[in-house]
């Protein structure tokens, strides 16, 4: 018997299934594989370039999110908000401020999942929208037909999203209970990556939310992941870079039951599982794509690359830089006088070498004696991590 078309959402069992039966010991075995080779992630370099690729990371998360809004701006404008440096050009500046409310946002919350809060409750879900919003003054957060949105509100009106109608608006306590039942339970670690793919869904589903849904969620979905994931590679670049599959099996998930062999809920379970199938497949990318990018041996030859091209248009960049550098991506901070050590340059030559690399932005310190670390600035990242995030390297 296949499910009757519901005009108006005012139950929970309206929006079962809420976790996919079907396949389930084969999604447990992706998502088992996905994990082991993300916890692998922490230990393929020193923590202190592990802590500069993070921040990278969170800049991504802010432009790959927003630009599945069709609202990104260039991550060169990303990179001059965090040193407050802001467009005189009203709109690029208005979508400097949303970047870097969402990269402020996503620290304050990663350090509340460090904690030991969970991500996965419909509390933690309002703690986002209202950390993204809260940052925002009221022009930056009012909608193009002049809704003002309010941080943290739960929804009070009626609202459609393209073809789908969300719960009515004075049911949602009932349907937040629901999915806090569901998602904001403990869970097995194999079960973990199905339950925050499910949850992802069927929380923009409800659309609790008047307006910033999807960025709530993306939000509340990478804050899931951080046990997993320690920030490493990024949820919202996969989902950006398959935009339009992400909306589609977004929308097929919303579908009803398709006959008595599609689960017993009103929704369909098959297009549930799939879409979690999907969600999976696109963590595991993600995961295997940054396992690329930092393994030893590609980075030594890539560094390489870098200081090639950069010393035949700068001078004051050598070849040997080379092996120091690599030593801080494995080592992390190193004293200024091993470094200087390291390149066999004379004292002289090996200081205005550490000097320019630090002009440069590719090597970092806190003062002028104190220890070097590597760095990851834009204009170094088609070659240390090439295809990352490739849109770093367009003009502005």
């Amino acid at each position: 018997m296949t499910s009757v078309k519901i005009d108006q959402y005012t139950q929970p069992h309206q929006f079962e299934p809420l976790l996919p039966q079907r396949r389930l010991d084969e999604l447990r075995l992706r998502a088992h594989a996905v994990g082991e080779r993300s916890l692998r992630l922490s230990g393929s370099a020193h923590p202190a370039t592990l802590a500069s690729l993070r921040e990278l990371v969170r800049e991504m998360n802010s432009y790959y999110s927003n630009r599945i809004e069709g609202q990104s701006t260039h991550p060169l404008n990303i990179e001059r908000a965090l040193r407050h440096d802001f467009s005189d050009k009203p709109d690029i500046a208005k979508l400097q401020r949303l970047a870097l409310a969402h990269i402020e946002a996503e620290r304050d919350l990663e350090q509340r999942v460090a904690a030991g809060e969970s991500a996965t409750t419909t509390a933690f879900l309002r703690q986002a929208h209202a950390a993204l919003y809260g940052r925002l003054a009221i022009e930056d957060r009012t909608t193009d037909d002049g809704r003002i949105i309010e941080p943290g509100a739960w929804r009070q009106e009626q609202v459609a999203v393209g073809r789908h109608e969300p719960p009515l608006w004075s049911s949602l306590p009932a349907f937040l209970a629901r999915l806090d039942a569901v998602y904001g339970a403990a869970s097995p670690p194999d079960d973990a990556l199905i339950r925050i793919a499910a949850a992802h869904h069927r929380t923009a589903w409800v659309h609790p939310f008047l307006d910033g849904n999807g960025r709530a969620v993306r939000l509340q979905t990478h804050c899931a992941l951080w046990p997993l994931s320690a920030g490493l590679w990024s949820m919202n670049r996969g989902l950006a870079r398959n935009r339009d599959t992400y909306y589609q099996l977004l929308d097929s998930a919303d579908s009803h039951r398709q006959g008595d062999l599609d689960g017993r809920g009103n929704l369909s379970e098959k297009l549930l599982g799939d879409w979690c199938n999907w969600f999976i497949a696109v963590a595991g990318d993600q995961v295997s794509f940054m396992s690329k990018m930092l393994d030893l041996d590609a980075m030594k030859t890539r560094i390489a690359a870098l200081i090639s091209f950069r010393s035949r248009f700068d001078k004051g960049i050598r070849a040997e830089a080379i092996l120091p550098i690599h030593h801080l991506f494995l080592a992390g901070p190193t004293p200024r006088g091993e470094f200087l050590q390291m390149t066999g340059l004379g004292e002289r030559t090996a200081r205005s070498l550490l000097s320019r690399l630090i002009e440069t932005g590719l090597v970092t310190s806190t003062g002028h004696t104190a220890p070097v670390q590597l760095a990851f600035p834009l204009d170094a990242l088609q070659f240390l991590l090439p295809e990352l995030y490739p849109e770093a390297a367009t003009a502005v």
